[in-house]
């Protein structure tokens, strides 16, 4: 198999809080707000993968609650598994791959996010909705 016939796995945790906001993270090397999150480690489980990419963007300790969705970009070959989770510890902190934070509702997640990224947050704020499978192009939402 050749590389670029490969897959990439990552993961991001979808924060919500008690008033059903969610945090994204701003990144610093292209200024999009995200949920944070990023490339699973070969060697690491799901969950840990999980709560150290969370951990490394925010400073926050997180409980993963469910799996709200499995996104594909479908140009880079990434694989995207997406968390609801809440805190259980740490504090907000900038890092070297964040450079804000800001918790949002459904119009500012709209509003602030590329619609492939927001679409995550999204599904993740809808409790009583079943993990989304999706696929995107890095920017759109691509018809299965």
């Amino acid at each position: 198999m050749q590389h670029q016939d490969t897959h990439s796995v990552s993961v991001a945790g979808v924060i919500i809080d008690d008033q059903g906001r969610a945090l994204l993270t701003q990144r610093r090397d292209n200024g999009h707000w995200e949920a944070p999150g990023g490339v699973l480690e070969l060697s690491e489980d799901i969950t840990t993968g999980l709560l150290r990419e969370v951990q490394e963007e925010t400073g926050l300790q997180v409980e993963p609650i469910a799996l709200t969705g499995v996104y594909k970009n479908m140009q880079r070959g990434i694989v995207a598994l997406v968390f609801r989770c809440r805190s259980v510890g740490g504090q907000l902190t900038e890092t070297d791959e964040t450079r804000a934070f800001r918790w949002v509702n459904a119009d500012e997640v709209r509003a602030l996010a590329s619609e492939a990224f927001a679409v995550r947050v999204l599904d993740a704020m809808n409790p009583d909705h079943p993990p989304a499978v999706r696929q995107h192009d890095g920017e759109r939402l691509l018809s299965a």
